[in-house]
Protein backbone atom coordinates (compact mmCIF):
# COMPACT_ATOMS: atom_id res chain seq x y z
CA UNK A 1 0.00 0.00 0.00
CA UNK A 2 1.47 3.62 -0.95
CA UNK A 3 1.11 6.41 1.00
CA UNK A 4 0.88 10.10 -1.06
CA UNK A 5 1.67 12.31 1.15
CA UNK A 6 0.68 16.27 0.31
CA UNK A 7 2.38 19.25 1.49
CA UNK A 8 -0.25 22.32 2.63
CA UNK A 9 2.13 24.64 0.83
CA UNK A 10 1.03 23.28 -2.42
CA UNK A 11 -2.44 23.44 -2.59
CA UNK A 12 -4.37 25.96 -5.11
CA UNK A 13 -5.29 28.99 -3.68
CA UNK A 14 -9.12 29.23 -2.94
CA UNK A 15 -11.02 32.25 -4.35
CA UNK A 16 -10.96 34.06 -1.11
CA UNK A 17 -7.38 34.27 -1.24
CA UNK A 18 -7.37 35.16 -4.94
CA UNK A 19 -9.60 38.31 -4.22
CA UNK A 20 -7.78 39.17 -1.15
CA UNK A 21 -4.26 39.27 -2.75
CA UNK A 22 -6.11 41.76 -5.34
CA UNK A 23 -7.75 44.34 -3.04
CA UNK A 24 -4.24 43.89 -1.55
CA UNK A 25 -2.72 45.20 -4.66
CA UNK A 26 -5.52 47.70 -5.59
CA UNK A 27 -5.12 49.45 -2.23
CA UNK A 28 -1.22 49.91 -2.42
CA UNK A 29 -1.47 51.68 -5.72
CA UNK A 30 -4.17 53.53 -4.75
CA UNK A 31 -2.08 54.65 -1.98
CA UNK A 32 1.07 55.51 -4.58
CA UNK A 33 -1.58 57.30 -6.88
CA UNK A 34 -3.07 59.98 -3.85
CA UNK A 35 -2.60 62.83 -4.76
CA UNK A 36 -0.84 65.44 -2.09
CA UNK A 37 -3.06 67.97 -0.17
CA UNK A 38 -2.27 71.44 -1.30
CA UNK A 39 -1.98 73.79 -3.91
CA UNK A 40 0.72 73.15 -6.66
CA UNK A 41 3.12 76.44 -7.24
CA UNK A 42 1.36 76.37 -10.91
CA UNK A 43 -1.90 76.41 -8.90
CA UNK A 44 -0.83 79.17 -6.75
CA UNK A 45 0.40 81.21 -9.34
CA UNK A 46 -3.14 81.01 -11.55
CA UNK A 47 -4.64 81.93 -8.61
CA UNK A 48 -2.50 85.02 -7.98
CA UNK A 49 -2.84 86.31 -11.37
CA UNK A 50 -6.57 86.11 -11.23
CA UNK A 51 -6.52 87.93 -8.02
CA UNK A 52 -4.44 90.45 -9.68
CA UNK A 53 -6.52 90.83 -12.31
CA UNK A 54 -9.75 91.50 -10.55
CA UNK A 55 -8.00 93.70 -8.54
CA UNK A 56 -6.70 96.15 -11.29
CA UNK A 57 -10.97 95.94 -12.54
CA UNK A 58 -12.38 97.21 -9.38
CA UNK A 59 -9.13 99.98 -8.78
CA UNK A 60 -10.29 100.92 -12.38
CA UNK A 61 -13.77 100.99 -11.78
CA UNK A 62 -13.40 102.94 -8.65
CA UNK A 63 -11.48 105.77 -9.89
CA UNK A 64 -13.73 106.28 -12.60
CA UNK A 65 -16.05 106.28 -10.04
CA UNK A 66 -13.98 108.94 -8.19
CA UNK A 67 -13.77 111.15 -10.93
CA UNK A 68 -17.71 111.06 -12.50
CA UNK A 69 -18.46 112.08 -8.94
CA UNK A 70 -16.08 115.19 -8.42
CA UNK A 71 -17.32 116.37 -11.99
CA UNK A 72 -20.71 116.09 -10.87
CA UNK A 73 -20.47 117.97 -7.57
CA UNK A 74 -18.09 120.86 -10.01
CA UNK A 75 -21.05 121.22 -12.26
CA UNK A 76 -23.59 121.65 -9.26
CA UNK A 77 -20.91 123.93 -7.21
CA UNK A 78 -20.66 126.26 -10.64
CA UNK A 79 -24.67 126.43 -10.83
CA UNK A 80 -24.62 127.44 -7.46
CA UNK A 81 -22.02 130.25 -8.11
CA UNK A 82 -24.28 131.41 -11.59
CA UNK A 83 -26.98 131.63 -9.24
CA UNK A 84 -25.72 133.82 -6.76
CA UNK A 85 -23.88 135.81 -9.76
CA UNK A 86 -27.54 136.68 -11.05
CA UNK A 87 -29.20 137.51 -7.84
CA UNK A 88 -26.23 139.69 -7.74
CA UNK A 89 -26.91 141.59 -11.50
CA UNK A 90 -30.66 141.72 -10.38
CA UNK A 91 -30.02 143.57 -7.21
CA UNK A 92 -27.33 145.82 -8.39
CA UNK A 93 -27.31 146.09 -12.20
CA UNK A 94 -24.24 144.47 -13.18
CA UNK A 95 -21.73 141.61 -12.02
CA UNK A 96 -19.17 141.48 -9.59
CA UNK A 97 -15.90 142.75 -10.57
CA UNK A 98 -12.99 139.67 -10.99
CA UNK A 99 -9.71 140.80 -10.12
CA UNK A 100 -6.28 139.91 -8.13
CA UNK A 101 -5.69 136.16 -9.38
CA UNK A 102 -2.33 135.12 -9.92
CA UNK A 103 -3.18 133.20 -13.14
CA UNK A 104 -3.37 133.64 -15.98
CA UNK A 105 -3.05 137.31 -14.80
CA UNK A 106 -4.62 139.80 -12.66
CA UNK A 107 -7.87 140.64 -14.26
CA UNK A 108 -9.29 137.22 -13.02
CA UNK A 109 -10.63 135.59 -9.56
CA UNK A 110 -9.16 132.41 -8.70
CA UNK A 111 -10.62 129.92 -6.31
CA UNK A 112 -7.16 128.92 -5.45
CA UNK A 113 -5.79 132.39 -3.95
CA UNK A 114 -6.85 135.17 -2.16
CA UNK A 115 -8.64 136.47 -5.07
CA UNK A 116 -11.29 133.96 -4.26
CA UNK A 117 -11.64 135.39 -1.00
CA UNK A 118 -12.47 139.09 -2.48
CA UNK A 119 -15.08 137.43 -4.50
CA UNK A 120 -16.86 135.75 -2.03
CA UNK A 121 -17.51 139.11 0.43
CA UNK A 122 -19.18 140.33 -3.02
CA UNK A 123 -21.20 137.99 -3.37
CA UNK A 124 -21.90 137.08 0.85
CA UNK A 125 -25.63 138.17 0.39
CA UNK A 126 -25.98 135.78 -2.14
CA UNK A 127 -24.06 132.64 -1.23
CA UNK A 128 -23.38 131.46 2.10
CA UNK A 129 -20.02 129.88 1.06
CA UNK A 130 -18.30 130.18 -2.39
CA UNK A 131 -17.63 126.85 -3.89
CA UNK A 132 -13.94 125.77 -4.71
CA UNK A 133 -13.12 122.72 -6.96
CA UNK A 134 -13.59 119.53 -4.95
CA UNK A 135 -9.73 118.66 -6.32
CA UNK A 136 -8.38 121.87 -5.94
CA UNK A 137 -5.29 122.51 -7.60
CA UNK A 138 -2.40 124.77 -5.64
CA UNK A 139 -1.30 126.70 -8.64
CA UNK A 140 -2.52 127.41 -12.11
CA UNK A 141 -6.61 128.41 -13.12
CA UNK A 142 -9.43 126.91 -14.82
CA UNK A 143 -8.03 125.94 -18.21
CA UNK A 144 -4.18 124.36 -16.60
CA UNK A 145 -6.07 122.77 -13.33
CA UNK A 146 -8.64 121.72 -11.59
CA UNK A 147 -9.29 125.56 -10.51
CA UNK A 148 -12.41 127.65 -10.55
CA UNK A 149 -11.66 131.14 -12.58
CA UNK A 150 -14.17 134.43 -13.20
CA UNK A 151 -13.72 137.25 -15.23
CA UNK A 152 -15.89 140.22 -16.07
CA UNK A 153 -14.08 143.27 -17.28
CA UNK A 154 -13.64 144.94 -19.91
CA UNK A 155 -14.74 144.12 -23.78
CA UNK A 156 -17.29 146.67 -24.56
CA UNK A 157 -18.91 146.29 -21.36
CA UNK A 158 -17.19 145.44 -18.28
CA UNK A 159 -19.32 143.86 -15.27
CA UNK A 160 -22.28 143.44 -17.93
CA UNK A 161 -20.96 140.25 -18.74
CA UNK A 162 -19.12 137.25 -17.46
CA UNK A 163 -17.44 134.14 -17.81
CA UNK A 164 -16.14 131.14 -15.08
CA UNK A 165 -13.40 128.23 -16.91
CA UNK A 166 -12.94 124.95 -14.83
CA UNK A 167 -12.09 121.80 -15.83
CA UNK A 168 -13.30 118.24 -15.74
CA UNK A 169 -11.38 115.21 -14.99
CA UNK A 170 -13.35 112.24 -16.85
CA UNK A 171 -16.49 113.95 -18.36
CA UNK A 172 -16.98 116.99 -21.51
CA UNK A 173 -19.31 119.28 -22.86
CA UNK A 174 -19.01 120.50 -26.29
CA UNK A 175 -20.28 123.73 -27.79
CA UNK A 176 -19.22 125.90 -24.65
CA UNK A 177 -18.34 129.44 -25.38
CA UNK A 178 -18.93 133.16 -24.14
CA UNK A 179 -19.77 136.12 -26.37
CA UNK A 180 -18.57 139.42 -24.69
CA UNK A 181 -20.66 142.49 -25.85
CA UNK A 182 -17.45 143.66 -28.09
CA UNK A 183 -17.87 140.18 -29.94
CA UNK A 184 -15.65 138.81 -28.88
CA UNK A 185 -15.79 134.93 -28.30
CA UNK A 186 -14.16 132.71 -25.28
CA UNK A 187 -14.01 129.19 -25.74
CA UNK A 188 -11.00 127.94 -23.16
CA UNK A 189 -11.92 124.44 -24.41
CA UNK A 190 -11.67 124.20 -27.87
CA UNK A 191 -8.62 122.05 -28.70
CA UNK A 192 -10.01 120.37 -25.06
CA UNK A 193 -13.55 119.67 -24.72
CA UNK A 194 -12.67 118.69 -20.59
CA UNK A 195 -12.23 122.73 -20.23
CA UNK A 196 -15.31 123.83 -20.03
CA UNK A 197 -16.31 127.94 -20.73
CA UNK A 198 -19.80 129.13 -19.43
CA UNK A 199 -21.43 132.33 -18.14
CA UNK A 200 -23.54 135.27 -19.75
CA UNK A 201 -23.31 136.94 -22.82
CA UNK A 202 -22.61 140.80 -23.67
CA UNK A 203 -26.08 140.89 -25.15
CA UNK A 204 -27.48 138.18 -22.13
CA UNK A 205 -29.04 141.37 -20.21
Amino acid sequence: MVIREFSTSSRPASSGDTHSRSKRKRDVYKMTRRRPSGFTLIELLVVVAIIGVLSSIVLVSLNTARLKGRDAAREEEIHSIQNALELYFTENGYYPASGGAASPNGGWSSSNDSSWAMLQTKLAPYISKLPTDPAQSPSGWGATGNVFSYFSLGYGCSQHWYMIVYHLESSTRTNQSVTACNGTNFDYGSNDPSIITVGMNGSGH
